[in-house]
């Protein structure tokens, strides 16, 4: 008994990570995937999501084992211009991560509670100040609030799915490989961003250094190395079977509905199909989604910019300064489901700069010592690596034709 309450007390820094793994850019994606295609792309959430178990357990590994987090190994490793180009493009990842996750809650407040968008989106900003604000009284109450909303992330999701009839031939055909045109591609791309997020790798590196600096004996980094192995596991499993139930839901409840691909139009149709009570569960998963995602890559992007500008940033004050290009988008009255999908393939254009330095450090015995990945593990993440960056490259093609 003694043992596993060890173990719990060492869990948390993936469940926080593991946010990024159910945003509403998530929704966008795996519902526009769903209700346009049914179980086509099924796969890709599944391939991601054990994309995504392998590359956290190499982020977290390389905190423990250096005592730094990836943008500072990097910052370390890189003269001021290449450091500023880098903090750039990563810039343009964070605020591709706002947006959909300010937008995502605003859409939720307004599906709850008619509240205009710009006004949703200023509540959500809000309120991740308040959340981010646990966070400078101790990690573990940031942690555990994080862990709550992810519980009703699930909870919302899973009972949409579970309310209607799965179709488990549909399910079980989901389940290989293949696309059906270019705009196939473009979606898989998108759940592919929403599901690898640049900004997570950034930041568990940066969890598990702050959360194991006490201890360096070699007794205690080992249990901590266990621990984390667990700790992705675990909050990676919950993460990938949200990303299911949602496809689950658009394929069985929402496929060739009048607009059944917009997140409001899924709703609607999520009401009308399965009734108000499943309605309001999608609508409050969503805002807890828009919530706790915002805070998180808000911390993200704070952890970014202090390494690579070396100035310190508080993430209350970044938190404010990444608000308002969301707030803008809103007040133009750009289609929100439609901003939510782009964010998504940005943030899959930016995954390969965050995931090749993380290999090359954590595969490099100079960096971590007896800890380096081993042959496999390093054959099996760079295939992983070439994987996503094929996909990108492909994308970017398609957009260039139009």
């Amino acid at each position: 008994m003694k043992g596993w309450r060890r173990l719990i007390s060492l869990l948390g820094p993936a469940f926080v990570a593991s946010i990024a793994y159910v945003d509403p850019g998530n929704v966008a994606a795996n519902v526009t995937a769903g209700a346009r295609y049914g179980f086509l792309l099924l796969w890709v959430l599944v391939l991601a999501n054990l994309m995504a178990m392998l590359v956290q357990y190499l982020s977290a590994k390389l905190g423990i084992v250096t005592g730094k987090s990836l943008p500072e190994l990097l910052a370390e490793r890189m003269g001021r211009p290449a450091r500023l180009a880098f903090w750039a493009q990563a810039e343009i990842v964070a605020a591709a991560t706002d947006l959909a996750e300010v937008i995502g809650g605003a859409i939720a407040l307004q599906l709850l509670f008619r509240v205009p968008l710009v006004i949703g989106g200023l509540v959500v900003g809000l309120a991740s100040i308040v959340l981010l604000g646990l966070q400078t009284r101790g990690q573990r109450r940031f942690e555990f609030a994080v862990m709550a909303l992810l519980a009703v992330i699930a909870v919302g999701f899973v009972i949409g799915a579970g309310a209607s009839p799965v179709d488990w031939g549909g399910f079980a055909g989901g389940l290989m490989p293949r696309f059906d045109g270019s705009e196939t591609v473009v979606l898989a791309a998108s759940m592919l961003g929403a599901t690898v997020m640049p900004h997570a790798v950034y930041l568990h590196s940066a969890l598990s250094r702050d959360r194991h600096r006490t201890d360096k004996s070699s007794r205690h980094r080992a249990a901590v190395l266990a621990a984390n192995r667990v700790d992705v596991v675990v909050a990676l499993s919950i993460a990938g079977v949200v990303n299911i139930a949602m496809l689950v839901l658009a394929a069985d409840a929402l496929r060739g509905m009048h607009s059944a691909d917009t997140i409001p139009g899924a709703h609607a149709a999520v009401v009308a199909a399965l009734g108000p009570v499943v309605g309001a569960a999608f609508a409050i998963g969503l805002l807890a989604s828009g919530l706790a995602s915002s805070s998180v890559g808000s911390y993200a992007g704070a952890v970014v910019m202090g390494a690579l500008l070396k100035v310190r940033v508080p993430v209350l004050v970044r938190r404010a300064a990444t608000l308002l290009p969301a707030l803008a988008l809103l007040a133009l009255g750009v289609d929100p489901t439609w901003a939510l999908v782009v964010s998504q393939v940005v943030l899959s254009l930016g995954i390969p700069f965050a995931l090749i330095p993380l290999l090359r450090l954590t595969g490099s015995r100079d960096v971590m010592g007896e800890h380096a990945d081993r042959p496999a593990t390093r054959a099996i993440a760079w295939v992983v690596a070439a994987g996503i960056i094929a996909l990108n490259v492909v994308l970017v093609v398609l957009v260039v034709r139009g």
